[in-house]
């Protein structure tokens, strides 16, 4: 059903399907864990060219694994360190087309070579945040940032206040 093949080359038109694709696969669902499996699911399917996509979520006032496909990852992440933990600050999407070059990244998989990673709010409560790794440089594009953003809105509406 969620194959890559019955995507286009219309990336804002392929972000467009998959929020709507993530919205039919959530709607019903309450479980906050068994919906950010499915999304991390949905996502690894959907993207080539990367090695890791899930989520951190907020608990205790730092970001904690959640959900995610991909190696082990890093458990734990203060607010402010790293990619994920400076999303969660300023609450703004990053795009990094280079790790190596981000300071103070933190390298969970040694094979990641660029990352996006979106906040996720629900009710004005960071809640945690989206991070998807890729292997080569320059992975990622402000097209991306807004699909994505996209998806996470998307996902937002389907999550409880179980999380936050």
């Amino acid at each position: 059903m969620f194959t890559k093949t019955t995507y286009s080359e219309d990336l804002a038109a392929n972000y467009t399907m998959l929020a709507k694709q993530l919205d039919a696969l959530l709607t019903g669902e309450k479980n906050p864990i068994a919906n950010l499996s499915n999304a991390s699911a949905l996502l690894n399917q959907f993207f080539n060219q990367i090695n890791w996509v899930g989520f951190y979520l907020m608990e205790d006032g730092e970001l904690v694994l959640g959900p995610f496909q991909g190696l082990p990852a890093c458990v734990r992440i203060p607010v402010g360190k790293g990619v994920c933990g400076t999303v969660a600050k300023t609450q703004e999407t990053a795009i990094v087309p280079d790790v190596h070059a981000f300071p103070g990244h933190i390298a969970c998989d040694a094979a990641s070579q660029s990352e996006i990673v979106v906040p996720i709010i629900k009710d004005e409560t960071l809640v945690g945040v989206l991070d998807i790794d890729s292997p080569i440089k320059n992975r990622f594009s402000e097209q991306d940032a807004i699909g994505l953003e996209q998806f996470v809105e998307v996902l937002t509406k389907h999550l409880t206040s179980q999380l936050y």
